[in-house]
């Protein structure tokens, strides 16, 4: 009963907090917005490494782990179902060659739910794919002459189910259902001869409302290769797929308040995207590959690596077209693994606690300036057995910078506090006694 309870509090809080903007970093303003890492505490707190796969904890990012063989903890016939929900405050500094920024953001990670089906794996769950949350504006001389702000982004609803072809292999599927809006407007700011912001300014606003399918292909394997050592090793693959735009423009003439900022709507007139063949659009979704390894001792250590490319230069929104950015292909590079002293301890809990660590080093795609948008970080973190002993709480904290001061650009330097639920049960097991 108590479980049950937990469970409805925190499928509450995620849907109460889904709405909420999830990003404050200023490149969220290209693209579709900052894209989100969609995997577990667990796997961030090992840098984003994700090729494990066990019975007790949800992987969300490769769908053959649904039903990912069992060697070490159950059976396959005894496998429990999985639930899993995760959220993160994100503490952020902004540096410019002109000052320093301080920004924060609460967000909801994901839900998931992973239940076994004989050789057959079921999973389902809510993620975002991406955040929009950005306030920007250029100055000449300390005078503003352009101020931009956006919010919104793209979430990810998905239905996924693996297959065991053997103790040794799976593979699976995930759908993918990817919808959201994304609001951006631009003021430009209009002086007088004598340098005072004249009474009326222009403010042009879009909105894109998104929705389209895609999808996930995913295999696993695992093998003993001796009496101690476990080999696991894990790809997935996500075809190419288009996104569909509902879209909408509107131009207004304001008046902003000098002193507290504050805008005033004087009137507003509909664009005409219809003529410009903008009305309805399609935004693509690159491919995207990932390949890992590792080994470990079950139930004591493990430590892998894994690699990640995503062909972002195939990206293209025909609604927003900036000057000086464009996109190249992708990648990640992470590594990272796991420490249990003594999974079977029942005389200290602090050996049975899981210790992460990992760190990772991207190339996000983004290219300002001619300067990469590149992002590293390092991460910690901690699994901490609750209620039965399959079940745990996950903390994890991450360290990282993003971007570069080079060519008038920002360095974000940014601090995650990350904390998860495991729960696992068997919950349609039949009982002997009443």
């Amino acid at each position: 009963m108590i479980k049950k309870l937990v469970i409805v509090l925190v499928a509450f809080f995620a849907i109460q907090s889904y709405g909420q903007q999830g990003t404050a970093s200023p490149y969220s303003f290209y693209g579709i917005g900052t894209l989100k890492f969609k995997g577990t505490v667990e796997n961030r707190s090992m840098g984003g490494l994700s090729i494990y796969t066990d019975s007790i904890h949800v992987n969300l990012r490769n769908p053959a782990a649904y039903a990912s063989p069992n060697l070490t903890v159950w059976n396959k016939e005894n496998r429990p179902i999985k639930f899993s929900v995760g959220a993160s405050n994100n503490s952020t500094t902004l540096k410019a060659n002109s000052g320093e920024a301080e920004v924060s953001s609460t967000t909801f990670d994901y839900l998931a739910l992973s239940m076994p089906l004989g050789k057959f794996g079921f999973g389902f769950g809510l993620v975002p794919y991406s955040a929009v949350g950005y306030k920007l504006e250029d100055t000449n001389e300390d005078v503003i002459t352009n101020r931009y702000s956006g919010e919104g982004g793209v979430n990810r609803a998905f239905l996924g189910l693996g297959y065991s072809i053997s103790d040794k292999l799976s593979v699976g599927v995930d759908m993918n259902y990817n919808f959201g809006n994304i609001q951006n407007t631009a003021i430009e700011f209009v002086y007088d001869d004598e340098g005072n912001l004249v009474q009326y300014q222009s403010r042009e606003s879009n909105r894109s409302d998104l929705s389209g399918l895609n999808f996930n292909i995913g295999l696993t394997y695992k093998t003993m290769i001796n009496e101690k050592l476990e080999l696991q090793a894990g790809l997935t693959y996500s075809p190419k797929s288009d996104l569909s735009s509902i879209n909408e423009r509107s131009f207004s003439t304001i008046v902003i308040n000098a002193s507290s900022g504050q805008e005033f709507l004087v009137n507003e007139v509909d664009g005409n995207l219809e003529a410009e063949g903008l009305a309805e659009t399609n935004l693509t979704l690159p491919s995207r590959f990932s390949f890992g390894a590792g080994i470990g001792k079950p139930r004591a250590w493990f430590v892998g690596g894994e690699y990640t490319r995503q062909n972002t230069s195939e990206f293209a929104n025909p609604i927003v077209s900036i000057q000086n950015s464009n996109f190249e292909n992708a990648s990640n590079v992470s590594f990272g693994g796991f420490f249990i002293p003594d999974y079977n301890s029942f005389g200290s809990y602090w050996k049975r606690l899981t210790y992460r660590a990992g760190f990772y080093f991207e190339n996000t795609g983004l290219v300002i300036n001619e300067e990469t948008i590149n992002e590293f970080g390092i991460s910690f973190g901690v699994g901490l057995p609750v209620g039965n002993v399959f079940s745990n709480a996950n903390l994890g904290v991450e360290y990282g910078k993003r971007g570069t001061t080079n060519q008038n650009l920002i360095e974000e330097n940014f601090l995650s506090l990350k904390i998860s639920l495991s729960l696992n049960d068997r919950w349609f097991e039949k009982r002997k006694y009443n």
